[in-house]
């Protein structure tokens, strides 16, 4: 490998790793605003906000890596340019294919990244996440059960805490039960906790009693209990319960036959997100190829780079819209995803015949003919 290819590879993965660490924490922020209720009001401890919010990367990183790629391209050779340092390599003899070999191990390496992400890291961190989030929407006495507020478990039943104790004890309860017609139960407790039992949460009450009123005549009936037990099961969706996202999902449960009646509603979705798994890490090489093609193609000239650089983020903001567009187009009309798997392909073809023109000139580069500059 000769030395400018790897001097040039350097700076190119450098760039794009500075690029990627930025705007995933720009989006990670981002992300982070809708956990901030859960733990201002629900108690969401920080090592588990980090947890939900590093599950969710992989899913914003697909579509980061191939726009990172982008911006290292014009950034790196736009200093090259502004150098004088590939106009040396020109002058030396290094033609359009020996500037393009770091892009093209770039665009393989980010590609390579882009199908880890998409096959495995993206479906195995969003169902973990999703499962995780579940937990902590049942976990009645972490999250939902806040102090000194009536909290509204389901339309039928209401809970107050007055407070907890230093040993995870629940203090002033009260419960407000309508679940069954013609029946309103309230029960007053001194202490309270939640256990998990054989079937799902159970909320044990101690010390207090439980006030009925029945009939249409509404008949008070009062029990005065030591110890009583709230079956709060029904209230807590179980995760292998539930019917799975297709961002939940590994390629080959995308792909297969359907084995449910929900899988067979939406086979569609399922087949279409199957494609964007397959086609959405071409991304990086066909956008790295646009980038490169708008800073190498045709004459030079140092002193006026924007308008390379200004058709290079033009067109690659062009291509990630028509590529999304596509995507979404699949899951409605089957017949355009031969058009999906192609269009990467023909970026990258139409971009490898630009860059090899030497003649090729951009519009608004100017009439200047600079090529020894």
């Amino acid at each position: 490998m000769r030395e400018h290819t790897v001097y040039i590879f350097k700076h190119l993965a450098a760039t794009t790793g500075m690029v990627v660490a930025a705007l995933t924490g720009v989006v990670w922020l981002s992300q982070s605003l809708r956990f901030i209720d859960f733990i201002v009001n629900k108690g969401l401890s920080v090592l588990s906000f980090l947890r939900l919010t590093m599950l969710l990367l992989p899913t914003v990183m697909i579509v980061i890596v191939p726009v990172a790629t982008l911006c290292a391209v014009i950034y790196a050779y736009n200093r090259l340019t502004a150098d004088r340092e590939l106009v040396v390599l020109r002058a030396a003899g290094i033609g359009p294919w020996g500037l393009a070999r770091p892009v093209l191990m770039l665009g393989a390496i980010t590609t390579l990244i882009g199908y880890v992400l998409s096959l495995y890291l993206m479906p195995a961190g969003f169902r973990t996440f999703k499962d995780d989030e579940i937990v902590l929407r049942t976990d009645f006495s972490q999250v939902l059960l806040q102090e000194g507020v009536f909290n509204t478990l389901t339309d039928e039943l209401t809970v107050y805490v007055r407070a907890r104790g230093e040993d995870g004890k629940l203090l002033g309860i009260l419960v407000h039960d309508s679940s069954t017609p013609d029946t309103a139960v309230t029960m007053m407790a001194e202490w309270g906790a939640l256990v998990n039992g054989p079937n799902g949460p159970l909320f044990i009450l101690g010390e207090g009693n439980r006030q009925e009123i029945v009939g249409e005549e509404r008949t008070l009936r009062m029990l005065y209990f030591d110890s009583y037990t709230l079956d709060l099961s029904p209230l807590a969706e179980q995760p292998g319960e539930r019917y799975r996202e297709p961002k939940e999902r590994f390629l080959n449960e995308l792909l297969r036959a359907p084995q449910t009646a929900s899988e067979e509603q939406h086979r569609d979705e399922l087949l279409a997100e199957a494609h964007r798994r397959i086609v959405t890490p071409l991304n990086a090489m066909a956008l790295a190829m646009i980038g490169l093609a708008a800073m190498i193609a045709g004459e030079f000239d140092r002193r006026r780079q924007w308008p390379r650089i200004a058709w290079g983020i033009a067109g690659g903001l062009a291509y990630i819209g028509i590529s999304f567009t596509l995507g979404g187009l699949i899951t409605k009309n089957p017949l355009v995803t031969s058009v999906y798997y192609l269009f990467p392909l023909l970026v990258c073809l139409v971009s490898s015949w630009v860059m090899t023109i030497n003649r090729f000139k951009l519009p608004f580069a100017g009439s200047r003919r600079t090529a020894g500059t």
